[in-house]
């Protein structure tokens, strides 16, 4: 028996790890990208020199932005969407960070093309943008999904940050391939983007909303049953409350990713307890050990919790002065 594997956990993160709550905003986002892909596809079909669409998806951190696109792009690359010249379409992905500066943007597209560069490269960036369309074109490739790209932007001059965008731009305006974008980010990312008027116009935009109470309670309530239901796990009465859902919200600041994170944690902390029920006590245990914060000052027990937990400071506990 190895000491750093509890079976009882393993078997019930892989009884979640497959499962996908519904959420409305994924079935908005899979329309809003089948419509922008619609056009694309008729203008590849028309045979006319055309601009591309974009998404622009932003949330606060932790409302799941990433899981969401990440489902979505995969779902996409999976349906092999036939384009006219017989090959599949498909979306490529690129993470950047703020190391990536907008000369190794193109260098970093290259790569999630699977093509390869060194940083090394002589290759102009004019070279390279080439370049980067011209493998697309020949993998069938219609879209780029740059995740985190608020990143990319931030600690920049002006200067740079204009570069940047125009480069999302140039793609999306390619004579020769003409590709569609994704760009996830935090808010902020809606107005870095307002900044270059062409590269707006071509983007849509799809915000996802915080958890609102109580209207969402009871999406809240179908949430926690789901993912209680593929781990197999019964749930206490006292898990149904208003007094629960308004908690647990808060404790994940209102954002459905760290919400429902909460909610599996507390899944495998019943696992790890042996237990056939989940509780309350569950999602105090999770919260502590997260928090390093006494179970009794937690947002599951405290009677000020809803001033002590601020939506703009998740995990933290914010003392009145």
């Amino acid at each position: 028996m190895n000491p750093f594997v509890i079976d009882t956990v393993v078997a019930a993160q892989s009884s979640v790890s497959d499962s996908h709550f519904p959420l409305q905003r994924a079935t908005d986002l899979q329309h809003a990208l089948a419509t922008i892909f619609s056009r694309h596809l008729g203008n590849v079909r028309g045979g006319r020199r055309f601009e591309s669409e974009g998404l622009l998806v932003t949330g606060q951190s932790g409302s799941g932005k990433t899981e969401e696109v990440d489902r979505l792009v995969n779902a996409f690359n999976a349906s092999e969407a036939m384009m006219p010249s017989g090959m599949p379409a498909r979306f490529v992905s690129c993470v950047l960070d703020g190391k990536v500066a907008w000369k190794e943007l193109g260098r970093e597209t290259l790569r999630g093309l699977g093509y390869p560069i060194s940083d090394k490269s002589r290759a102009t960036q004019v070279q390279i943008w080439r370049q980067v369309v011209v493998q697309a074109r020949e993998q069938g490739v219609v879209g780029i999904y740059y995740d985190e790209a608020q990143h990319i932007l931030r600690g920049k001059s002006d200067a740079e940050c204009l570069a940047i965008l125009d480069s999302f731009k140039t793609l999306m305006k390619s004579p020769q391939w003409p590709l569609m974008l994704i760009l996830t980010g935090v808010p902020e990312l809606a107005g870095q983007v307002k900044r270059e008027p062409q590269l707006f116009r071509l983007i849509n935009h799809v915000n996802f909303e915080d958890i609102t109470p109580p209207d969402d309670y009871r999406i809240v309530h179908e949430m926690v049953s789901s993912y209680a239901i593929h781990a197999r796990i019964e749930l206490d009465a006292d898990l149904t409350s208003f007094d629960f859902y308004d908690r647990l919200a808060t404790a994940g600041a209102f954002r459905w990713g760290l919400v429902i994170q909460l909610t599996i944690n507390a899944i495998l902390e019943a696992a790890a307890q042996g237990a056939t029920t989940l509780s309350r006590e569950h999602f105090i245990k999770v919260w502590a050990m997260k928090t390093d914060v006494n179970e009794v000052a937690g947002p599951f027990l405290h009677p000020g919790y809803t001033t002590m937990f601020r939506k703009d400071r998740p995990f933290q506990v914010s003392l009145p002065t």
